[in-house]
């Protein structure tokens, strides 16, 4: 996938920032955990939203995918990124009958299999959708996580479905040219499978790249199912040939649907 001019240069870009100490490269346990969202939280810049759901894995990849992404969107885009005080990014948790949700325009999930909306839940994120929200889930493997991400989807938005977005859709455009979403395992299935991609087996190996669209047909929910697009933010730094074959992928991914989400 990394053929484009733009994809090196992504690459170059990490590789120095990482080798200069920026914040994201290195071992877990580095940032102090976001905070919950409140409407005095934000201050007209951008922040990474984490959806915390009634479900056991909201908190995958938590909480340095948020910051590392955070760090190289402000490094890579023009996009004007929360920081604290002493210049660290400012991610953000908020749960579905948060009314700082309506603060997010980006708002993403992990694995899906243990996702749970109530009749309350799912009544804001519908509201939140379909006022202008976007909703990404990530890391889900397998049928029964597909299966389980759809039912809870349709407690939201029960008259649309979902439908595999083509190679050609425009946001695989946006900033960085993709021929596809990569299949990207976490680091430690990497690991301990010998290098294998595919989570469950026979049961993931395609990745399915979902999306939800409202009448006008602007996407509301994006779906990256079979992959861990986040866990290459996260550990971009534990494994120089995972950041070399994934982490630069995953940041390709992940601003692409960023800009995409907030330009459409």
């Amino acid at each position: 996938m990394r053929t484009n001019p733009g994809l090196a240069l992504l690459a170059v870009v990490i590789a120095v920032a990482t080798v200069d100490g920026q914040r994201g490269f290195g071992g877990r346990g580095r940032y102090v955990s976001p905070a919950f969202a409140t409407n005095e939280s934000f201050d007209g810049s951008w922040h990474f939203c984490r959806l915390q759901y009634r479900g056991r894995a909201w908190a995958t990849d938590f909480p340095d995918a948020d910051y590392n992404f955070s760090t190289r969107v402000a490094e890579l885009t023009k996009t004007a990124v929360s920081r604290s005080a002493t210049g660290e990014p400012l991610p953000l948790i908020v749960r579905p009958t948060d009314d700082a949700l309506f603060q997010c325009p980006f708002v993403m999930l992990w694995q899906a299999e243990s996702l749970f909306f109530t009749e309350e839940d799912a009544a804001r994120m519908r509201l939140y959708l379909l006022k202008g929200g976007f909703l990404w889930s990530d890391d889900s493997w397998g049928t029964f996580a597909w299966q389980n991400f759809e039912r809870e989807m349709a407690k939201v938005l029960p008259e649309h479905r979902f439908v595999d977005l083509p190679a050609t859709h425009p946001m695989f455009n946006t900033r960085f040219t993709l021929k596809h979403v990569p299949q990207i395992p976490g680091i430690s299935y990497w690991w301990r499978s010998g290098g294998d991609t595919s989570e469950q087996g026979a049961d993931s190996v395609q990745v399915h790249v979902r999306g939800v669209a409202d009448d006008h047909g602007r996407l509301m929910v994006l779906s990256t199912h079979n992959t861990d697009i986040a866990d290459g933010w996260e550990r971009e730094g534990m494994d120089p040939r995972y950041f070399q074959m994934f982490s630069v992928d995953a940041y390709a991914v992940g601003i692409n649907v960023l800009l995409y989400s907030m330009t459409h």
